[in-house]
């Protein structure tokens, strides 16, 4: 996968999202999570509905499953 952002930043936000796995085991839940957080600064609230990059957040998903 081609992507904008630095590979350093995916694999900094692809371990930040094993954070939540103590509340919830979904991969692509975790991973939106982590990437929410770090483009606006905060954890979502319940409805939240601001948008997160989906390129950002679909190279960290990525980068996760390749993790394993």
């Amino acid at each position: 996968m081609t992507t904008q952002f630095p590979l350093a930043l995916i694999e900094q936000l692809a371990d930040a999202s094993r954070q939540f796995e103590s509340t919830s085991k979904d991969l692509e839940r975790n991973c939106w999570m982590a990437v929410h957080q770090h483009t606006h600064g905060v954890l979502p609230s319940e409805y939240d509905i601001r948008e997160v990059p989906e390129a950002l957040y679909l190279a960290v998903l990525d980068a996760r499953r390749n993790q394993g």
